[in-house]
């Protein structure tokens, strides 16, 4: 599916939060994710992924590994009558989540820092990721304890505030588009997919140096050009934001550029003619993918087999750049346009997405 290139508009401040004590340190960040935190660069392909290896290592193995993967409620809290209208008929709308925890023994606090809606057409020819950015100003639905949101926010603040509900919530309501399904995967277990398939092939456009890498001096630098990269540099590549003028904007290209890389080299022939390669990927995917309690991995990756690079379009939720609104740096989100693109979604209208949406 052709995607057009549209340029964000550019942002007059840089999108970024003030970063935490071990970034300013420039220290690496060792942490163990517990399975329930989540950060997501390419759920959606990762589940397809895992189904489309069925008709290789078979139905019954597949199913197995399914049962042992992690479920989150994540639509129990949601009021009905809030909730938009379902999609349009046989359409499929997955709200994928990611949080880059800094403390990885507490809750509290932590927020979603890759926020993608996974859009499949009625005929599964083609999927559209849209990622909204996480400072993007909305409003957030209140909490079910009453204590927080029923205020204008940081879209990433709704998951501090009130976990996956209020996140789907407030997801429904920037967006009028009804989620059917969430997905979600551990960061820790994203190096692991990548180390799986034996690294990933990228083109990097510029040089530069992360300064919170995985390394042990926190420091990696990336060169220009095309290179092979393995799990701990494919994450530092998709996870840098300080080093770039337009921060999250940066970020938001470079994961698309890796969710895309990944599904190239699990798609390959060399990854599906291998056993070990197939079953690492496959293992290494169900330990780190968790989704809501409905969503059949199995079923889903069937219908998605035959989906490849070429029929994902890539998009990022139409905004006006960045400002300040109080002490916070926001993304401000152009809502023309937004509903115009959303309404496309809503009504399952691949040429209207692609002519109004803003690729990236």
């Amino acid at each position: 599916m052709p995607s057009p290139q549209q340029p964000v508009e550019p942002a007059p401040a840089a999108v970024s939060d003030a970063p935490d004590e071990r970034e300013r340190a420039g220290r690496p960040q060792h942490r163990r994710p517990r399975r329930w935190r989540r950060a997501v660069l390419g759920g959606l392909l990762v589940i397809a992924l895992l189904g489309g290896g069925a008709a290789i290592a078979g139905g019954l193995y597949l199913r197995s590994v399914e049962s042992d993967i992690e479920r989150v409620d994540a639509f129990t809290d949601v009021p009905a009558e809030a909730r938009p209208p379902a999609a349009a008929k046989g359409a499929m709308n997955i709200l994928v989540l990611g949080s880059d925890t800094r403390n990885p023994e507490s809750d509290s606090g932590s927020r979603t820092d890759t926020i993608i809606l996974a859009h499949l057409p009625k005929d599964r020819s083609s999927a559209q990721l849209i990622s909204i950015p996480r400072d993007t100003w909305v409003p957030v639905p209140r909490s079910k304890d009453g204590r927080q949101g029923g205020r204008d926010a940081k879209i990433n603040a709704a998951y501090a505030w009130g976990g996956v509900p209020l996140m789907v919530q407030t997801v429904e309501k920037f967006t009028g588009v009804r989620v059917d399904h969430v997905a979600m995967v551990d960061f820790a277990g994203f190096k692991e997919i990548v180390d799986a398939l034996g690294g990933i092939d990228i083109t990097i456009e510029k040089g530069f140096t992360s300064t919170h890498s995985l390394n042990p001096d926190g420091r990696r630098t990336f060169r220009a050009g095309r290179q092979t990269i393995d799990g701990a540099a494919a994450l530092d590549y998709a996870r840098e934001r300080f080093a770039f003028a337009d921060g999250d904007f940066s970020r938001i290209r470079h994961q698309q550029q890796v969710i895309k890389a990944i599904l190239d080299k699990a798609s390959s022939g060399g990854v599906l003619a291998n056993p070990g390669k197939l079953n690492a990927f496959i293992k290494a995917t169900a330990d780190s993918v968790s989704v809501d309690k409905s969503l059949s991995i199995v079923d889903l990756g069937m219908e998605l087999r035959h989906l490849r690079s070429g029929n994902l379009g890539f998009y990022t939720s139409p905004t006006r750049g960045t400002g300040r609104i109080g002490s916070e740096s926001v993304v401000l989100a152009d809502t023309a346009k937004a509903r115009a693109f959303f309404d496309a979604v809503r009504r399952d209208s691949v040429a209207e997405i692609v002519k109004s949406g803003a690729a990236s």
